[in-house]
C-alpha cells in the first residue's frame, strides 16, 4: 500500500503502467512467499524443542513466543531466530514503508493548493494509521523481553495484530470514498 500511494502521489501520470496487474501479482507472490518462508521457518525451529507435559498456553491460539516459552530445552537459538527475522522482515518492510512517505511527503509539500495537499494528505493517513497500530503492537509482542511479558496485554496486543487491523482495514479505506460515506449518512438518518 505505501508504495501504491508512493506511486499515486509521486508519479499519478504513470501509476498504470507502473502498478500493472503483473506487477501487483508479482509483489503479492512477493509478499506471501516471504510470510511462509518465515513461518516454515519458526515451525522447524519449533520441532527441535522439547516439552514438558501438562503444559497450557494461556492465548487463544499458538503464538509463537508463547510456545517457545513453554519448551523445557535450551531456547537461546530459537530466540534468537525470532529477533533475527523479526527484525529484518521487520526493518527492511518498515524502511520501505517509511522512505516511500518520506518522498510522498516531500512530493506533497511542493504542492501550492492547499485542497490537493489536503487531498494527498487523507489518501495516505488511513493506511499510515493502520500500519502504526499494525507495527506497534507486532512490536510490542515480539520484541518485548520473555521476563516482562504480561500473558493478558500480550494476548490483547496479538488481538490487535491478527483481528483488528485487518477488519478495520475495509472500513477505512471504503469511508473515504464518497459513495459509501453518503449511503452510510442515509443510513445512519
Amino acid at each position: 500500500m505505501a508504495y501504491d500511494r508512493f506511486v499515486a502521489i509521486c508519479h499519478p501520470l504513470h501509476y498504470t503502467v507502473i502498478m500493472n496487474p503483473r506487477f501487483c501479482g508479482l509483489l503479492l507472490l512477493a509478499s506471501w512467499l516471504l510470510s511462509v518462508l518465515d513461518a516454515l521457518l519458526h515451525g522447524l525451529m519449533a520441532l527441535r524443542l522439547s516439552f514438558c507435559t501438562d503444559l497450557e498456553i494461556s492465548h487463544f491460539f499458538c503464538e509463537l513466543n508463547q510456545v517457545v516459552q513453554l519448551a523445557c530445552s535450551d531456547t537461546f537459538l530459537n530466540t534468537l531466530v525470532i529477533y533475527f527475522a523479526a527484525g529484518l522482515l521487520g526493518d527492511i518492510s518498515l524502511s520501505g514503508i517509511l522512505f516511500s512517505y518520506m518522498k510522498i511527503v516531500s512530493s506533497i509539500l511542493k504542492i501550492s493548493s492547499a485542497g490537493d495537499k489536503y487531498k494527498a494528505f487523507s489518501t495516505c493517513g488511513s493506511h499510515f494509521s493502520m500500519v502504526s497500530l499494525f507495527y506497534g503492537t507486532v512490536l510490542g509482542v515480539y520484541l518485548s523481553p520473555a521476563a516482562t511479558q504480561n500473558s493478558r496485554s500480550s494476548a490483547i496486543a496479538s488481538v490487535m495484530y491478527t483481528v483488528v487491523t485487518p477488519m478495520l482495514n475495509p472500513f477505512i479505506y471504503t469511508l473515504r470514498n464518497k459513495d459509501i460515506k453518503q449511503a452510510l449518512g442515509k443510513l445512519c438518518g
